[in-house]
C-alpha cells in the first residue's frame, strides 16, 4: 500500500542551492499540468467569435503556452540527462507517475491552437505542423495509456483507500488526442487520410472513455467507503470531470466532421447514423458531467472549511473545468437553447478566475522554489 511520506529537504536551504541544479533535480511531470490549464483557456477564449479581443487574448495565451511547454520539456529532459537514476524512480511512484499523461494532453492544446490561431497567419503550414504534432501526440497518449497502467499492475503499490482521481490522467490522454484528431479532419484534403485520422481518433476515444468510466465507478465506491482524500489532493476531485467533458467534446466534434469523411470514402449509408449516435452520446455524457461538476463544487466547499494548502496539483482545477466549458459551448452551437450558451460562458468566466488565481500562486511558488519538490526522491 502506498503511504504518504514526509520527504526530507536537502540540508542546505533552498535559497543557498544553485537555482539551475535544484530546479532540474526536483522537476516532475506534474508541471506539464500548467500547459494543460493554460492551453484549454486559450482554446476556450476562441469560442466567442463575436468578441475579437477574446480571440486576441487567447492567441497570446497559446503563444505563451508554446513557450511554457518548451520550457517544461527542456527542464524535464535535463533531469533525465543529468539525474537519470533519480528521474527513473518516477515509474515506481504511485502518484507522480500518473502525471505523465499531462505531457500529451498539454501538447494537444497546442495542436488545437495551431488549427485555431495558426491557420489565419501561416495557412497550410499550420495544418502540416498540427498534423505532425498530432501523430506524435497519438503515440505519446497510447504509450501513457498502456505503460502506466501496466506499471500499476506490476511494480507499484496501490490500495482503494489511497486511490484518487489521478488514476485518470494517463488514461484520459488518448481521448484528448481524439478531440484534436476530430478538429483536424476538415483541414485534411485527402479523403483516405481523413478516414485514417477518423478511425484513429475513434480508437483513441475507445481506448480511453470506457476505461475512465470504469475508474469513476471505483472512485465513487472509494469515496463512499473511505470518504474524501487528504486535503493535499483536494484538486483531484475535479479530475473526474475531465474524461466526461473530453469524451463529450470528442463525440460532438466527430458528429460534425465524421459524416462527411465517411461519405467521401464510400460509407454514405452509415454517415447519418454515425452523426446521430455521436450527438446523442455526447449529450448523455455532458449531462453526466453536470452531476460530477456539482459534486466537485460541493467537495471543494467542504475542503475550504479545512483550508486548502497550495501545491502544483491546483492546476487540476483548470483543465477539467475548461474542457467541460468548451464542450458546453460546442453543444450550444448545435442545440438552439440560449441557456446552454449562457452556462458555457459562465463556466469560462469561472475558468478565467481560477486560472488567474492558480497562475499567480504558481509564479510565487516558482520564484521561491517551494513548488519544486520531487516525492520520488527518497529521504537520505
Amino acid at each position: 500500500m502506498h503511504k504518504v511520506v514526509a520527504f526530507k529537504r536537502p540540508v542546505t536551504p533552498a535559497q543557498d542551492v544553485p537555482m539551475q541544479g535544484y530546479v532540474i533535480r526536483n522537476f516532475t511531470p506534474n508541471w506539464f499540468a500548467t500547459t494543460m490549464g493554460t492551453g484549454i483557456l486559450s482554446v476556450a477564449l476562441a469560442q466567442f467569435p463575436g468578441h475579437p479581443w477574446l480571440f486576441a487574448i487567447g492567441q497570446a495565451l497559446w503563444l505563451f503556452n508554446i513557450l511554457l511547454f518548451a520550457t517544461c520539456t527542456t527542464l524535464y529532459t535535463a533531469r533525465w540527462l543529468l539525474y537519470f537514476h533519480e528521474a527513473s524512480r518516477v515509474f515506481s511512484h504511485s502518484v507522480v507517475s500518473m502525471f505523465f499523461g499531462c505531457i500529451p494532453m498539454g501538447l494537444a492544446t497546442i495542436i488545437n491552437g495551431f488549427l485555431i490561431y495558426g491557420i489565419p497567419h501561416i495557412g497550410d503550414t499550420a495544418v502540416a505542423i498540427a498534423t505532425t504534432l498530432w501523430w506524435i501526440d497519438v503515440t505519446l497518449s497510447l504509450a501513457c495509456g498502456l505503460a502506466i497502467p501496466f506499471m500499476m499492475f506490476t511494480r507499484q503499490s496501490h490500495s482503494i483507500d489511497q486511490m484518487t482521481a489521478v488514476w485518470l490522467l494517463p488514461i484520459v490522454a488518448s481521448e484528448v488526442a481524439a478531440v484534436s484528431g476530430g478538429l483536424l479532419l476538415p483541414h485534411i484534403a485527402d479523403a483516405q487520410t481523413q478516414l485514417t485520422v477518423l478511425m484513429t481518433s475513434l480508437v483513441l476515444w475507445a481506448c480511453s472513455v470506457p476505461l475512465a468510466m470504469s475508474v469513476l465507478v471505483i472512485l465513487f465506491l472509494r469515496m463512499a467507503v473511505h470518504k474524501l482524500p487528504h486535503v493535499n489532493m483536494a484538486a483531484s476531485s475535479w479530475l473526474a470531470l475531465g474524461p466526461i467533458g473530453t469524451g463529450a467534446l470528442g463525440l460532438l466534434v466527430m458528429s460534425q466532421t465524421g459524416p462527411a469523411v465517411l461519405s467521401a470514402n464510400g460509407l454514405a449509408s452509415v454517415a447519418p447514423a454515425f452523426g446521430g449516435a455521436s450527438f446523442l452520446g455526447a449529450i448523455l455524457l455532458w449531462g453526466y458531467g453536470i452531476w460530477w461538476l456539482a459534486t466537485a463544487v460541493l467537495i471543494t466547499l467542504r475542503y475550504l472549511r479545512e483550508g486548502l494548502p497550495f501545491n502544483i496539483g491546483w492546476w487540476g482545477y483548470t483543465f477539467p473545468l475548461g474542457v467541460f466549458a468548451v464542450a458546453t459551448l460546442r453543444l450550444s452551437t448545435m442545440v438552439p437553447m440560449s441557456s446552454i450558451a449562457i452556462f458555457g460562458a459562465v463556466l469560462v468566466i469561472a475558468l478565467v478566475c481560477m486560472w488567474l488565481l492558480v497562475a499567480a500562486k504558481t509564479i510565487k511558488g516558482t520564484l521561491d522554489r517551494s513548488l519544486f519538490v520531487s516525492p520520488c526522491l527518497k529521504a537520505d
